[in-house]
């Protein structure tokens, strides 16, 4: 097993992605992670799109962040005192979310998940990390930026034989960017094990809204389990800037510390409260994604590109052309995210309508 340190590695600001989505050749593993100061690659960025093909931000199919293109309806107007005021803890967000996720106690609220996954790097003491790759490039970024040695074990069988020598262990569950998923169970073992010897499990599940069954949001109370929320993928409100921390009482009590008072805004806890109680919404939101889901992957396989996995929000495949079929699309004012090692795509859905649905289509054909 591989240990990355910080101070070793090379200036790169991508994860390598492995070449099968649940075995991998370490080869593809290699020295990865950007450990300076530079942003790592992030889907989105329609402006800078904009600058280098020349088509307007706003003439975009933006395929490439696996946020929910039909998210919560926002309301048509916010009190103007929420903007005036201090955000105030008595508002019911962190019920809602309780209730919504399944969780046993009010969560943390976040500026988005991404405020976490910073922070838990620097309040965990120095220790041996594992983050199971392939996955989300924050989380290892994080761990190593903090000083923390880093394993990048890519199967549960590796996970396993590294358990006893771990203070700390990131998974994203459903996965990003392959979306392969593990069972509940199998998480919640490690987070046992792991708490035995005051070590942590930390749960990215950014992308679980769509399957609700498979969270471990209802076991965050468990010693040395950390599970992580987000409105931006599911909901589509990922400019809101909200996520969630629960789990052990005593690391969601420092990192609340650590990050201090008011880190939503409360015009975001408003908008944040309201789409977590939106039930039927959300009922009827699921089916409508996984049917989008199933659409795409339908459509890439008729034009020669086979998904390799996917959630509901997104469909993920390996191709040798990927970064010149990014580039074809783009030309053609589609923002797809491809990746380099292996080289892969990410699509994500596009719009209800069907106008976008044919564009995306015509455009794969055309480079069939």
């Amino acid at each position: 097993m591989v240990i990355y340190h910080a101070e070793t590695l090379p200036h790169s600001n991508k994860i390598v992605l492995p070449p099968r989505p649940l075995s991998w050749d370490r080869a593809n593993i290699m020295t990865t992670i950007g450990h300076d100061l530079t942003p790592l690659e992030h889907g989105g960025g329609l402006r800078a799109a904009a600058r280098r093909y020349g088509t307007p931000a706003e003439g975009w199919l933006d395929l490439s962040t696996g946020i929910n293109p039909n998210g919560w309806p926002l309301p048509h107007a916010i009190d103007p005192k929420l903007w005036q005021r201090l955000p105030e803890r008595e508002d019911g967000l962190e019920e809602a979310a309780a209730e919504c996720y399944g969780l046993p106690h009010p969560p943390l609220p976040l500026a988005g998940s991404q405020a976490a996954i910073q922070a838990l790097a620097r309040l965990r003491p120095t220790g041996e990390t594992a983050c199971l790759a392939p996955l989300y490039g924050e989380h290892p970024h994080a761990w190593l930026q903090s000083g923390h040695p880093l394993h990048l074990p890519t199967t549960v069988a590796e996970v396993e034989r590294l358990l006893d020598r771990l203070d700390t262990l990131v998974v994203v569950n459903p996965n990003n960017p392959t979306g392969g998923a593990l069972e509940p169970d199998q998480l919640l073992a490690w987070a046992d094990h792991l708490s035995r010897r005051n070590g942590v499990l930390v749960v990215d599940e950014a992308f679980m809204d769509a399957t609700p069954e498979r969270s471990v949001a209802p076991h965050a109370h468990r010693r040395g389990l950390v599970v992580l929320r987000s409105l931006g993928k599911f909901f589509g409100l990922a400019g809101a800037r909200v996520g969630f921390a629960a789990g052990d009482s005593e690391i969601i009590t420092r990192l609340a510390h650590h990050l201090g008072p008011w880190t939503v805004s409360g015009p975001a806890r408003h908008i944040a409260h309201q789409a977590l109680e939106d039930r039927a919404w959300q009922a009827s939101t699921r089916p409508k994604l996984h049917a989008a889901s199933q659409r795409l992957a339908t459509l890439l396989t008729s034009t020669g590109l086979h998904p390799d996995g996917g959630t509901a929000l997104f469909q993920w495949l390996r191709s040798d052309a990927a970064r010149g079929i990014q580039e074809r699309l783009a030309r053609q004012g589609i923002l797809v995210r491809a990746f380099d090692a292996p080289s892969s795509l990410r699509f994500g859905l596009p719009p209800g309508h069907d106008a976008a649905w044919h564009r995306l289509e015509k455009a794969l054909r055309e480079h069939a």
